[in-house]
This record gives C-alpha cells, structure tokens and sequence, in this order.
C-alpha cells in the first residue's frame, strides 16, 4: 500500500469513527471496559497511560475511574515539541490535569499503555493519526524477545478493523487491541 492509500484509509477510517452516534459511543466503551475487565487489565496499583479521547476516539474515561478506584497511577501524553515529535508520560492530577511536566514517567516504567488509534489489523499492526509518537516513545520494544513491560494495548471501534496494514520499519505492535466485539491479540506472542 502507498502512502496515498494509507492517507485515503485513514480519512475513511477517521470519518467512520467520528460518524458513530452517542448512544452507540457509550455503550462500545462499556463493552470495551468489560474485555479489558475479563483480560485482569489494568492490574491493581499499576502504572498506566491513557489519552484523551478527540475526533471520534473511543473514550477510556470509563476504563479510568476504574483505575482510580484499584488504585492505579495514570499518567496522559502530553506532546512536548511538535517539531522532534516527542511526548511526556505526565501524572493525572487529583483535579482531573496532566502535572507538571518534571514529573514525567519514562515511557519504559509504565505497565499498561492505553493506545488510541484510527485503524488495526490481526497481526497488531496499528493505523495511527501519522505522526509516529507511539512507535518512537515504544521503539524500545522492538528489541525485546519477550514482552514484559508496558503492555501497549489499543482501543477502537470494531468498525476500525481492516484486513492488512502496510508495516514499516519503525512501526511497534501491539500487544493486542480491544473493541466492543472482542479482544484482539497483537503481534507479540
């Protein structure tokens, strides 16, 4: 696939997304948080990461009180420079705000990273907005024979599922992506 397709099936993708009514939002991210639920994710007292849900993501809101209420740390991304396209991992503030930013956890010390994502494929292989923080922030993974830490774990509509990605060098799996259908397993085994 060229990267004019790749930009084509991420406007189609991306339209589809944003096209999901409310009804239908809520009810897939409690689907979504009931899968994670039987998967034992997150882990009581962990660390983890989730973004803010925009432009027709599925919100992990709902994933995130529950991780409040096992007692786990949450930390957002926080993009730092746009221009060398690095983020932070900033801890989620009791009043619901990223923290200063000389908090920032090393993306290595997180367990459980909540991934958005515009489209997925069988294999793991994640369709992003184009940018590639997620594959440089997690590159390190690449280089691991055996999945430890963190778990990178994508959340989408059943809706975002496609047959094959185009894979590129510096693209990092996921350990597995979670819908409101069902739970996916990535490219690590």
């Amino acid at each position: 696939m060229v990267d004019d397709d790749k930009a084509a099936l991420r406007r189609r993708l991306r339209s589809a997304r944003r096209a999901v009514g409310a009804r239908e939002r809520l009810a897939a991210a409690v689907a979504m948080d009931a899968r994670l639920q039987q998967l034992g994710l997150p882990r009581p007292h962990s660390r983890i990461s989730a973004y803010r849900a925009m432009d027709g993501e599925i919100d992990p809101s709902i994933v995130l009180r529950r991780a409040l209420a096992l007692g786990c740390d949450i930390h957002l991304p926080v993009i730092t420079c746009r221009r060398r396209r690095s983020m932070s991992f900033v801890p989620l503030t009791g009043a619901g705000e990223p923290a200063a930013r000389s908090r920032a956890l090393a993306p290595r010390w997180l367990d459980l990273v909540l991934v958005p994502l515009v489209g997925f494929d069988d294999r793991g292989n994640r369709l992003g907005m184009g940018a590639a923080y997620y594959d440089r922030h997690f590159g390190f993974l690449r280089h691991r024979r055996a999945w430890r830490r963190p778990l990178l774990v994508g959340l989408a509509f059943g809706l975002q599922r496609v047959n094959r990605l185009p894979v590129a060098a510096h693209d990092v799996p996921l350990w597995g992506i979670v819908t409101e259908r069902g739970f996916y397993r990535g490219g690590w085994r």
